[in-house]
Order: structure tokens, then sequence, then C-alpha cells
């Protein structure tokens, strides 16, 4: 299988997203003596924004430089930005989130529900054919994919005394019907699911059809819900904040939680993704030889909220606003469904962060940012 070693230039898409600050910086760590980074944002002020942001660990100019893509579903949209480079960390995907409720919920719009879904496949497809057309010295693209591809029908329709174990040979084929039944009246969250299942299906499918007319190969990272410390641009309110910054920012701070929602596992499944540990597999997968044509689970639990709350409170001096639920009554949970963490770790020798190494640095990076102004 190929491999991307130094010198190498590597293109992000999604540039300026939470985890993708973090895959960046992490990717001009991992290759000191590389060439300049292509990352592709959809403004000039994103981009800009980058810039200044690795100025500071270091990294100038001669180490970074960006692409602008405004539209990433539009044919040929990367068609430019693939060339000259040697690997491809496609993490840009389509998110609704509700601004109204403070845990952030999924609200894709029942009258776009179609576009959503073929947006987030044809963001996928798009920078297959063109890595497949211009990209020619690309040796691998790394796809951010989500956990919500291997849920199975089970997790939503439990069966008492029954704990389905779930890992990358896994499809969540529910959602998809769901959505397919339903239409317009499917869940909101599984027209998200279905987005997600059918994109990254939609790349394996293409790289299928085309075995015989490419030179790269496919890797998917599958994380689960990703909470951590925040490097990318934020507006200083916690009106700013999305997608699953937002969900955590909900589930820690006051007012204070009912019982059954602290006693119980963090976000219904107990499972999360420190958004480092997330961009590490990314990194990691560039020189692994063996990671090629296949599926990564990066996740770390399963937590109950009480057990997030208690690691705030005990890593952190000023925990203010934060919730406290019941202290030290977190650890007699549930959950619905194990999700089996092991291929990642033992593929890149690399171990997921605990609760107490992500959440207390979660708080602090929402103050920091100015996304907290939880009441005290």
């Amino acid at each position: 299988m190929p491999i991307v070693s130094a010198p190498a230039k590597v293109l992000v898409t999604g540039a300026s997203g939470f985890i993708a600050v973090w895959l960046s910086r992490f990717i001009v760590s991992q290759y000191p003596d590389n060439p300049p980074r292509f990352t592709q944002v959809r403004s000039t002020a994103k981009g800009e924004y980058l810039a200044r942001l690795y100025e500071q660990y270091g990294f100038g100019k001669d180490r970074f430089n960006f692409v602008i893509v405004e539209d990433m579903a539009k044919e040929g949209a990367f068609d430019e930005a693939v060339i000259g480079v040697d690997a491809v960390e496609h993490t840009a995907s389509p998110m609704a989130m509700a601004t109204g409720g403070p845990q952030g919920t999924f609200n894709v719009s029942t009258t776009i529900h179609k576009k959503f879904i073929a947006s987030a496949v044809q963001g996928t497809t798009e920078i297959l054919k063109s890595v497949k057309e211009q990209g020619k010295s690309v040796k691998r693209v790394i796809v951010t994919s989500s956990v919500t591809t291997i849920l199975s029908e089970q997790i939503f329709k439990p069966v008492p005394g029954q704990n389905v174990a779930l890992d990358e040979s896994n499809w969540n084929t529910f959602s998809v019907k769901e959505v397919e039944e339903k239409g317009k009246d499917a869940d909101p969250m599984h027209i998200y699911r279905a987005s997600k299942v059918l994109a990254e299906r939609a790349a394996w499918s293409f790289m299928a059809d085309n075995k015989n007319s490419i030179a790269f190969d496919l890797v998917t990272a599958v994380p689960t819900i990703v909470y951590g410390p925040m490097i990318h641009d934020v507006a200083p309110s916690p009106d700013a904040l999305s997608g699953s910054m937002k969900i955590f920012r909900g589930y820690t701070s006051l007012p204070e939680k009912s019982e059954k929602e602290v006693l119980g596992p963090i976000n219904s499944s107990g499972y999360w993704a420190d958004v480092r540990d997330v961009a590490a597999i990314h990194a990691l997968a560039l020189a692994n030889p063996n990671a090629g044509g296949e599926r990564f689970i990066t996740c770390s639990g399963p937590n109950s909220l009480q057990n997030v709350l208690d690691a705030i409170h005990t890593g952190l001096s000023d925990s203010t606003g934060v919730a406290k639920g019941l202290p030290g009554q977190g650890n007699d949970f549930t959950v619905n469904g194990k999700i089996i963490t092991t291929k990642a770790q033992k593929a890149f020798n690399y171990r997921f962060r605990s609760v107490e190494d992500t959440a207390p640095e979660a708080i602090k990076s929402l103050k920091e940012k100015g996304c907290w102004e939880a009441e005290a």
C-alpha cells in the first residue's frame, strides 16, 4: 500500500474546522522538513486566521498556505487544489444545527433533506473525482466519516438483556431505510446519520468502481461525537458555538441537570472522542502502509455525564458555571451498544485520552474563547 512520507504536500479540506485545525497543526509538526501544507478554506478571512495561528506555533508561510474552495459540492471544485499534492485529508462536511435548544439538536429542514444528503455525498465523491483526474501525485485520501455509520437497528430498538457490539465491519442500514421510507418526515437525526452513511459508502463504491484506473488508496476515520480544546476561529459568544462543542456546553453548564441525566451515559451513548485523538489518527494514517482500504473508529468512553462533571471539577481550579450533579455517583450506568476501539489503537500504537484528559481542557477552552458565560 502507498504511504506518504516526508517531504510531502498534504491538502486538508475544511481546514478552519474544529478537527481540521488540529489536524493541520499535527501534520506540520509530524513532517518538519516538508514543503508547505496546502489547506482548503471557504474564505480568505478563514485562511488568514489560520496563517496567523500557525505562526504562533512557529510555522510560517514557508510551511503553510491555503486555497479557497467556496462550494465543495460543485463539480470540479477541488480540481486545482489537488494538483501537486501527495495526500488529501478530507474533513469538510455539511452539518446543520438548531440554534434554539441549549444542548444543540440536529435540525435538518424537512424541505431540504434530499439536498442535505446529496451535498454530503457529492462533497465526498467530488474530491475523489478531482484526485482521479487531476491529483496524479496523490497516494492516499483520508476521509472523515462518523460513528453514526456503524450503528445497528438494535441501538434504536433495544432488546432487553442484549448489548450489541459494534466495530468497523458494521453499517447503519436502519437510518438509511428510515429516510427512504419516510422522506422529509424522517427524524432529523436519521437524516443526518443517513447522509454520513451514504457519503462514506459512496467513497468506497468510487474506489471499487475505479480500482483499475487510480493509483491512490482510501482510509476513513470514524469518530464518535468530538469534544476537547478548540484552537479554530470562533466568535466570543456561546451563540457562536456549533456542532459537538455546543452540545458539550449544554450538557455541562448550569442549571443543574436531572438525576436521570447525570447518572446516565453522556450524549445517550456514553462514547465520545477527543479532538486531538481524532486529528492524530488522521495524521498517523498518512504514513501507515497497512492503513489503506481500512476504516478506523476513534473514540473513548463509555462515561456517564456525572463522570464528565466530576472530571471537570477535579481537573480545574475554577469550575464556575459547571453543573455538579451527584458527585461520585456516576459509575453505575449502562450503555446500549458497546463500541470496539482496539483496531485503531493497535494499528497506530496509540492510546485514546480519558475523560480526565479531555473534559477539563474542553471547559478551559470554552472559557478562553469567550464561549462559556454560564450562570455562576
